[in-house]
């Protein structure tokens, strides 16, 4: 399908009439979309909702002829064949799956497959100083360009990249979640670099699930829903209340829906407990002491490397080694047995990286509930796959995972149909306590509001869950109670209605600051 109309003279990128199909489904229908320069054009929609696909058009991945509509650049039709072909043309994609090479240095990745040259060889004298100077443009001049990107963190690994495109001369930049994996003082330091290239009348647009982000750095809005154009907004003249509606097509009243239910007996405690990661002295968790009921949300919250993940894995048996204190479970002492023992005893963890340590991605959504739960199909030596099937039937309905069948391979799905599955399959060891790290990281409103549901749904069939999150209104709206880890120890504890964000923020810096634990 192809729309003649007329280009307007402020774009630096139009698309109109977008449709692209796959076999026995059209991911996008009828696309439009516009961007000025010197612009921040927030992308937004539920998973699933094209997304993707549209970066993939616009960066060449999906080639010129693959899909009708038109694309254009400059006023001029663009059309590409590769990613170099939309490289020429000035455009650059940040994945949120970076694409830098570990072993290689900051300035060798930045200048990699376009080194200047002198002589027949690399001008390593001049990759060096350039990188240096465009660290220094964008903010970053502390970061040594001689160093090895695997040895960086994410947040600065996910800034390498930024400046890796810059350096090719990029008019448009494609930003895909890229502050998914940072700090909130990366997060600062990205939105920064943002605005500047803004300032230097660079286009940028800016995919993201976080809508705080998205309302403190976009102009305009476009909105994506199954695969079709819902509008494009001004930022200043749109609430977040209008947003969500338009993304998801229906009102959330209650973003949080906690359901409060009725607390029953306690069924972990942990007292003084203390662990030392294997090989090192150092504790990384010092004197932890909580307990934990049925029917109870308990929310864990603290800064990045203040603890929380490694509290949840060590309880699970997956981390560290336990050099004081004490965990008991359901009355029983919890030792450092293997995973396998732990979930056989009732404690299941849901991983923050859902597709490294929660999936097998190439494998089907049955294969995956199921996974974590095969001895209660296996009565003899040999397993019963009806048993299995029907069993997985069940959870494949009750999540309400939107795919055709429980033979669908997991790997295809949205993040937020993933984290169904990795929930599913933690409900189906029947565990009496579920430990969530970060439940709903990369996923839109709309399967949070799901997961949310979910939550409730082991609380009020009596299962605690001990939930990690980085997000304080997530934590605030859907925890009982709340302790706060600040580097490894126990920096405050809140109950429901009492915790504020600025309260929560403070216990989280109590042992940076020197400030005593507060109850």
């Amino acid at each position: 399908m192809r729309v003649d109309t007329p280009m307007a003279t402020d774009a630096v990128l139009r698309i109109a009439g977008l449709t692209k199909r796959f076999p026995g489904v059209i991911a996008l229908e009828d696309v439009h979309l516009e961007l000025k320069p010197g612009e921040v054009h927030a992308l937004c929609g539920e998973n699933g909702a094209g997304k993707s696909t549209l970066i993939k058009v616009i960066s060449g991945v999906w080639a010129h002829g693959s899909y009708e509509g038109e694309l254009t650049v400059l006023g001029q039709p663009a059309r590409f064949r590769t990613l170099a072909d939309a490289e020429a043309a000035g455009i650059a994609v940040i994945y949120q799956e970076l694409a830098l090479v570990p072993d290689m240095s900051v300035a060798e990745n930045i200048f990699l497959g376009r080194e200047p040259t002198r002589g027949g060889l690399i001008d390593w004298e001049r990759v060096f100083a350039e990188t240096r100077e465009l660290l220094r443009r964008h903010g970053l001049g502390d970061l040594d360009p001689a160093a090895r990107v695997g040895d960086l963190g994410v947040g600065q690994q996910q800034l390498v990249e930024i400046v890796k495109a810059l350096a090719k001369q990029s008019r448009i930049l494609l930003l895909d979640e890229p502050t998914a994996a940072l700090t909130e003082s990366e997060v600062a330091v990205l939105l920064d670099i943002v605005r500047g290239l803004r300032a230097r009348g660079l286009t940028c647009v800016y995919i993201s699930h976080k809508l705080d982000e998205v309302f403190a750095i976009a102009d305009r809005i476009t909105v994506l829903r199954d695969g079709r154009t819902m509008g494009t907004l001004e930022t200043a003249k749109t609430s977040r209340r209008d947003l969500i509606r338009l993304m998801v097509g229906r009102d959330i009243d209650q973003q949080f829906p906690r359901r409060a239910g009725t607390v029953g007996a306690e069924i972990l405690r942990v007292d003084d407990l203390t662990v030392t990661e294997a090989g090192r002295r150092r504790a990384v968790l010092e004197g932890i002491t909580f307990s934990l009921h049925a029917g109870e949300v308990l929310g864990i919250g603290g800064l990045m490397g203040s603890g929380r993940t490694e509290l949840l894995m060590h309880l699970f048996g997956a981390y560290g080694r336990r050099v004081r204190g004490t965990v008991t479970f359901a009355g029983a002492v919890l030792g450092g047995g293997a995973p396998d023992a732990t979930i056989r005893r009732g404690l299941m963890l849901v991983s923050e990286d859902r597709k490294r340590y929660g999936l097998v991605l190439e494998q089907s959504i049955g294969f995956n509930l199921s996974l974590a739960s095969l001895r209660q199909f296996t009565p003899s030596f040999l397993l019963d796959g009806h048993a299995e099937f029907v069993r997985n039937q069940e959870l494949f309905q009750s999540l309400g995972v939107k795919a055709p069948g429980q033979e669908s391979v997991v790997g295809q799905l949205s993040g937020g149909n993933q984290q169904k599955v990795v929930l599913g399959k933690a409900l189906m060891t029947d565990p009496k306590v579920v430990m969530l790290d970060e439940p709903t990281r990369g996923i839109d409103v709309g399967a949070k509001l799901e997961v949310y549901n979910l939550v409730n749904r082991m609380t009020d069939e009596g299962r605690a869950v001990l939930m990690v999150s980085s997000e304080l209104p997530e934590l605030l709206g859907m925890s009982d109670r709340i302790i706060v880890l600040s580097e490894g120890r126990v920096g405050g504890t809140f109950v429901r209605g009492e915790a504020t964000q600025e309260a929560i923020l403070q216990a989280a810096m109590a042992h940076h600051a020197g400030v005593p634990a507060k109850e």
